[in-house]
């Protein structure tokens, strides 16, 4: 079922992280009453947690200094829980590219992955996940955990022919370490949308859920696919009976959850973000873009959607406005069927419960 936004609790603010650098791109994680956020500022990445379900933040703790991090548009960093462990994600490079539309990218970007055993107070020297070099430059990633130490990471990747596909990778060891990248899916008409970040997510089971916006016959539509192990997925699947002819890329992913063996997507097509299940018609939950989804664990499923609408950044709650500022938010549910969300406000990001 879907759950609408009744209430909002407990406001943190964190950054800005100096005079040039507002804190952007914020993602969650949880683990229990473990929160754990990260975001990027400037060229710094950070990392905030909570003990208390997100009531309140420790004061941010910088992961790494890198010389370029794309922070726009659904890129920027990714975290989860492995065990013991929290991990971040985030492509970064040294050379900046000049290409056309090249966004603050960087020519020679790497996916790198840190890991904390201690909680978030100290990290290591980061690892680099993909084993073609460079082949990540466009920044867009996602990273999915089963919280007991094995991850998958998947990114829109560009080694080899010319075009976008989408690779994955996964690690056993809490992110230590990180498997020979494995091709998830090449689209016949030679890309797939090349710049809407993917998702990802772990079931109970170890099932890994993948999701992009694919280019076919003129169309970005979403797509999902499936692994077992993380080396063979499944025939992809079209989320959705409709589909959306467009000759650009919207810049704009969707929201992925797994709940109880049940596979839920949120994404939008044209103004509209739509809720779909695998096999299923989509549903239309009114105007939207950059979905976030999350569960909330009070019942086997219950869904939350939370969207910003216009270049005011209105924060839409019970799919209508609200007087809240929000941009970019990101959802994580927890036990007791609250969440918290986070989002992108005056170079701050700004944390609050919701239940």
């Amino acid at each position: 079922m879907v759950s609408l936004l009744i209430a909002t609790l407990f406001a943190t603010h964190l950054g800005p992280m100096g005079a040039d650098a507002p804190a952007r791109e914020p993602q969650l994680a949880a683990q229990g009453s473990r929160v754990a956020l990260t975001f990027g500022a400037g060229s710094a990445l950070y990392c905030s947690t909570s003990q208390d379900a997100g009531k309140t933040f420790a004061a941010p703790v910088k992961v790494a200094d890198v010389a370029i991090l794309p922070l726009n548009r659904h890129r920027g960093p990714r975290i989860a829980f492995a065990g013991d462990a929290i991990v971040i994600t985030a492509v970064v490079g040294k050379t900046p590219s000049h290409e056309q539309h090249a966004h603050g990218l960087p020519s020679d970007g790497d996916l790198i992955a840190w890991r904390s055993t201690n909680g978030g107070k100290n990290w290591s020297a980061g690892v680099v996940v993909n084993d073609a070099p460079g082949a990540p430059t466009e920044g867009l990633h996602a990273l999915a955990g089963d919280g007991k130490g094995a991850l998958f990471a998947a990114w829109l990747d560009k080694r080899g022919a010319k075009g976008t596909r989408l690779y994955g990778a996964r690690s056993g060891d809490a992110g230590a370490t990180w498997s020979k990248n494995v091709l998830t899916y090449q689209s016949p008409d030679g890309t797939i949308c090349e710049c809407c970040a993917p998702s990802a997510a772990i079931a109970r089971d170890g099932q890994i859920a993948v999701m992009w916006r694919n280019w076919l016959g003129g169309s970005r539509d979403l797509y999902l696919t499936q692994s077992r192990d993380g080396v063979q997925f499944s025939t992809p699947q079209k989320l959705g009976n409709g589909t959306w002819p467009l000759n650009a890329c919207p810049m704009d992913g969707g929201g992925l959850v797994v709940s109880g063996g049940e596979i839920t997507t949120a994404w939008r097509r044209g103004e509209t973000v739509y809720l779909a299940e695998p096999g299923r018609p989509e549903v239309p939950l009114g105007e939207g873009k950059d979905v976030a989804l999350a569960v909330a664990k009070k019942s086997d499923l219950c869904d939350v959607v939370k969207w910003h609408q216009d270049p005011a950044y209105g924060m839409t709650a019970r799919w209508r406005h609200s007087p809240k500022m929000a941009a970019f938010p990101a959802l994580v549910g927890q036990p007791e069927g609250s969440l918290v969300a986070a989002w992108e406000h005056n170079g701050e990001i700004v944390t609050q419960r919701i239940r």
